[in-house]
């Protein structure tokens, strides 16, 4: 996934982004909601990690903002703000869930994974796909009933195949999903990762359509 970190707090910013970035995922951090808004006509991102209080304005308003241009990027507000009345506001801004700081970076690491699966129309975290068991929330698969070791690239590009069966994705769209804008990029990352997941899951998991990009393979 891309994610959109906007948080202005260094110190948990810095620490949300590596736990993301440690799960395989794609992270860009903002400080402000004017170089979110950029970001945002730059880039398409799977989900936003949004904080209230930031230096140029309320998330709130931000929120509110993007539900009423129609965009339905999911969203995962991010704050100290604890009463009751504050995660109503949230949630019928239009926010998917809300997370009150301090909080567990493996806790928020469901809580992504959670809103992931809904968007994607599969919130159940247990999928078969051929002689594969995925557990979408542990992070694991097993095939022919043995544990098979994912790094989180190579779990994180998977996932991105998991989310989106039978379509089509670029090189380029790959990519998108696993650096951030400051990351290099080898010219053969993805299709290295291709052949260590065709390896480890077998040689049809992903079919290539020369030229155009991958897909996941029929199970």
């Amino acid at each position: 996934m891309r994610i959109l970190l906007i948080e202005d707090d260094t110190t948990l910013g810095a620490a949300v982004r590596d736990q993301i970035a440690s799960d395989g995922q794609s992270v860009d951090w903002v400080t402000r909601l004017d170089a979110a808004a950029d970001a945002m006509s730059a880039t398409s991102y799977d989900l936003l990690l949004l904080d209230l209080m930031l230096p140029d304005g309320r998330g709130i308003g931000f929120l509110k903002g993007l539900r009423t241009r129609g965009d339905v990027t999911p969203v995962i507000i991010l704050t100290a703000l604890d009463q009751v009345s504050d995660r109503i506001e949230g949630l019928n801004a239009g926010a998917d869930d809300y997370l009150v700081k301090p909080f567990d970076l493996s806790e928020l690491s469901a809580r992504i994974g959670s809103v992931a699966r809904r968007y994607s129309g599969n919130p159940n975290p247990i999928l078969t796909h051929g002689p594969l068991d995925i557990d979408l929330a542990a992070r694991s698969v097993h095939r022919d009933g043995g544990h098979v070791p994912l790094t989180a690239r190579e779990w994180a590009l998977f996932e991105a195949f998991l989310a989106r069966p039978g379509q089509l994705l670029s090189k380029a769209q790959l990519e998108e999903k696993l650096y951030a804008f400051d990351a290099e990029v080898e010219s053969n990352t993805i299709e290295v990762h291709v052949s260590r997941l065709r390896k480890k899951l077998g040689s049809a998991i992903i079919e290539t359509e020369r030229g155009m990009g991958y897909r996941l393979g029929k199970p």
